[in-house]
């Protein structure tokens, strides 16, 4: 645990109680706060970590606090600021997360860096490929964030050593004094706008990451977007990043090559774990982080070919037959689908669940590819009628009864390399409780197929 000791001897309120704000609370207690805590959810509330206090933050006594450390799925500023955060700004009470906590802490000591990952997509992966690059080259590391562990639960590194963190756009909101000596920004695409009030909204607290770099610390951005790479061209000597152009100065990759200011540095198509050309984003990124970390060439590679994927990711959960089985549950807008659309050329595509706004009519590009889409979940019927005249499908409601058909379409297949994608371009909500349990059933229901004869 990192000790949040910067609040010793102080109130402090703690709101939201899931991951981030137990945390918060435990950090805070062994640093010596007092700690007021509260949630909506009377679950939540009971369980909370031992010597919590728990308070009505709605009737307290806000004069007394010192700060409240906010959880990242509380609204902060729209679609209108919680009722907690509205009592916290009227008495002028500082409103921060985890991550500012850590910031704060002594526990982060001089001597070692932080490196900040944001983007609508790819950041996960980005993240866990960064932290496996650096531990492969020998460098401390620790990795967290929206990603897996929580800041503050994390152990303190020693000098040297990198924390890797990846940030939601509602974490950076909720941060004052932390600045990354890397920061990340790969991509920007429409996405919890009801959050930002807006798209614009949206881009500027993505944007807010890099707002006090100081001269040394490094902010790399992907410019193969509109909103990016106008961001780019606000930032004093950012490293650009772009898959499809070849930058004379920064990082890019073309057609499955890797390049470093215009100089080919590694062949991306021997690494069968991270395909597509947003993969080749992703491992641009983490490259990028490397060299301005100050490694080696050959350190910053080293480690690309043992970096095992992550799950729910374009995940190949199996091989059976011929037959690819690939898990991207964590496909949950159209855009993200889409990565995966276009790195298979022989798709039976599995698809549904909780629609989204727009669908999927933003895809039909990849149409082609599709062999045939296997519907499920409330928006199987929605899909159904964008498909209809491009791409054969079938409306099998459940995630059970899609995998069986797409397996046995798959399997009388006389085209090279089928793959049984799922990647949804919808939430998980109506069948399954997150994208990680409809990706570990669909992991599960592979193992029980047994082998596919081809």
């Amino acid at each position: 645990m990192i000790v949040a000791d910067s609040f010793a001897n102080r109130r402090v309120a703690v709101f939201g109680l899931a991951r981030t704000g137990i945390s918060a609370a435990k950090a805070l207690l062994a640093g010596g706060a007092v700690v007021l805590a509260d949630d909506d959810k009377p679950a939540s509330r009971t369980a909370a970590a031992e010597g919590v206090t728990m308070a009505d933050l709605r009737t307290a006594d806000w004069s007394a606090i010192a700060a409240l450390v906010l959880a990242p799925g509380v609204p902060l500023t729209h679609p209108e600021p919680h009722d907690v955060v509205k009592l916290a700004r009227a008495a002028g009470v500082p409103v921060i997360g985890d991550m500012e906590l850590f910031a704060r802490s002594s526990a982060r000591l001089p001597g070692t860096r932080v490196v900040m990952i944001t983007g609508t997509n790819g950041k996960s992966t980005t993240t866990a490929l960064t932290a496996h690059l650096l531990a492969a080259a020998g460098v401390p590391v620790a990795v967290g964030g929206n990603l897996g562990t929580a800041v503050l639960d994390l152990e303190p590194l020693p000098p040297g050593g990198v924390y890797v963190f990846e940030v939601s756009s509602y974490q950076i909101d909720l941060l004052d004094t932390l600045v990354p000596d890397v920061g990340v920004l790969l991509n920007i695409t429409p996405d919890h706008l009801d959050r930002h009030g807006g798209m614009d909204g949206y881009v500027a607290v993505k944007e807010r990451l890099f707002r006090d770099q100081a001269p040394g610390q490094a902010a790399i951005v992907g410019i193969d977007d509109p909103h990016c790479a106008v961001i780019a061209g606000r930032i004093a000597a950012p490293v650009r990043l772009s898959v499809g152009q070849r930058l004379e100065s920064g990082v890019s990759a073309i057609d499955g090559t890797l390049f470093e200011n215009g100089d080919p540095v590694f062949d991306l198509n021997a690494l069968p774990r991270l395909p597509g050309a947003h993969n080749w984003q992703n491992i641009g990124a983490a490259f990028a982080v490397l060299r301005a970390l100050g490694l080696s060439l050959d350190a910053a590679v080293a480690g690309l070919s043992s970096f095992p994927g992550l799950a729910h990711r374009m995940e190949l959960v199996a091989e059976k037959g011929g037959i690819r089985f690939v898990n991207d549950s964590k496909a949950t807008n159209a855009d993200a689908a889409a990565k995966a659309l276009a790195a298979y050329d022989r798709i039976y595509w599995i698809a549904g669940g909780k629609p989204k706004a727009g669908g999927i009519a933003s895809l039909d590009a990849y149409w082609p590819r599709i062999a045939r889409a296997y519907l499920i979940g409330e928006a199987a019927e929605e899909f159904a009628a964008t498909l209809s005249g491009h791409v054969p499908a079938s409306v099998v409601g459940t995630l059970d009864a899609a995998v069986k058909a797409a397996a046995r379409d798959a399997a009388n297949d006389t085209g090279a390399a089928p793959v049984v994608l799922l990647s949804p371009a919808c939430a998980s909500f109506d069948q399954f409780t997150s994208f990680e349990a409809r990706g570990d059933r669909f992991r599960d229901l592979v193992a029980a197929l047994g082998e596919v004869a081809a």
